[in-house]
């Protein structure tokens, strides 16, 4: 009667290991690796995904040019108060902060490029969970507010 009992817990504890990690690569690694394109409303972009440490330090620093329909989507584990810089960064971006619902909450227009060693920080007064940058001065061309919602297509 021992040993059922000990390989019936066993068998139990296999089985929620495994749902575990399902769960967990079905939720964050898919979700991200399907994300493709996001929009407002008529206005898309093919995104390239910033979610681990490494390539949110990056970002967009040393490119020379960033096309109208290019964004680079910041991802992050849960919603805070996420500084960016543009250090080493070449051309100005619009950064844009959006809540768990994608609603953007703070736009910074027009980030310069720094080459200095001490930068600005741009950090919003409310909590976002991504950032969408886009070319510096798109968003006030295409007119976003904060409230307004992205949509992701994957």
């Amino acid at each position: 009667m021992i040993r059922f009992f000990k390989s019936k817990n066993y068998l139990i504890l296999v089985v929620v290991i495994f749902v575990f990690f399902f769960f967990l690569l079905s939720t964050r690694v898919g979700d991200k690796d399907q994300i493709r394109r996001a929009c407002f409303n008529d206005a898309c972009f093919n995104l390239e995904i910033a979610e681990t440490f490494e390539s949110r330090a990056l970002g967009l620093m040393f490119r020379e040019h960033l096309a109208d329909d290019q964004a680079m989507f910041f991802i992050f584990s849960e919603a805070g108060n996420y500084g960016f810089w543009m250090k080493n960064t070449l051309i100005p971006l619009d950064i844009i902060w959006l809540n768990e619902s994608l609603e953007i909450v703070f736009i910074k227009h027009q980030a310069q490029p720094c080459q200095d060693e001490l930068c600005p920080v741009f950090k919003p007064a409310v909590s976002a969970k991504y950032v969408l940058e886009i070319r510096g001065g798109l968003a006030e061309e295409l007119d976003l507010k904060n409230g307004q919602l992205l949509f992701l297509e994957r």
